[in-house]
């Protein structure tokens, strides 16, 4: 499985590839899965670029999504969208179109009652677990735990000399996971050395513009697609070598 993560928090000043508004980023979506993607993540952004978790504003962009490309999609639950944790639930509850699954931090504050409101509409949980948090020993504590859809085992670390031995020890920390399937990904000077690792331990992984805006040789990707197809051109040498 090869998710693109559309846009993350990134925003106009990461410039014209990143997409943002509901029609862009379903046609970003469509040529990314067109490329080989078979799951989509986005950050629906409000008006003024800023990641939402309103009803009104995820909408537009799931419509949009659903529209274009016919793989699952998914949507972030952040803290930074909505910071308090009994007003994220609320926004949840307030959906009127529902993703198929939304990432929850397992180490933000309310990430339990969030979850446990999505998993009560039927959407899945993909349970983000970052390096250097207690989110693996939050997780492996957590009673929602089996019923999450995936692990995602997200690694924060930006130094490609570091970013494998980091996730190394983030999937050491996370062990069985509950038994759930596992989705290993890096972000900036981290992405690519992580999602070679991911090929080579025949783990699930992403790639998009939110985790990096450069391809391997460094050079500015013009597009989620572009991502896509040297992550699938990665992945397959990764095997072969494996």
């Amino acid at each position: 499985m090869v998710q693109v993560c559309l846009n993350g928090s990134r925003g106009a000043g990461d410039g014209t590839a990143v997409p943002l508004t509901p029609s862009a980023v379903a046609e970003s979506a469509a040529a990314a899965v067109a490329a080989g993607a078979t799951d989509v993540h986005v950050h629906p952004k409000s008006a003024c670029g800023r990641d939402s978790l309103s009803p009104g504003v995820l909408t537009p962009v799931l419509t949009a999504l659903r529209e274009r490309v016919r793989v699952p999609v998914g949507v972030t639950t952040g803290a930074w969208a909505e910071p308090d944790p009994a007003a994220r639930v609320a926004r949840v509850r307030a959906w009127t179109v529902l993703p198929d699954h939304a990432s929850v931090n397992w180490h933000e504050p309310g990430a339990e009652e969030v979850a446990a409101a999505l998993l009560e509409r039927g959407v899945g949980v993909e349970a983000g677990i970052w390096s250097g948090t207690d989110g693996a020993a939050r997780f492996a504590a957590s009673p929602l735990g089996p019923r999450v859809l995936r692990v995602l085992a997200e690694v924060t670390d930006p130094d490609p000399g570091s970013a494998v031995t980091t996730a190394r020890s983030l999937l050491a920390e996370l062990g069985p996971a509950h038994g759930r399937p596992m989705l290993l990904h890096g972000e900036d000077g981290g992405a690519w050395p992580v999602l070679r690792l991911a090929g080579r331990l025949g783990l699930a992984t992403r790639i998009g513009l939110e985790d990096t805006l450069v391809l391997p040789d460094g050079e500015r990707a013009r597009s989620n697609a572009d991502l896509v197809t040297e992550a699938l051109r990665l992945l397959a040498n990764a095997f072969r070598q494996a």
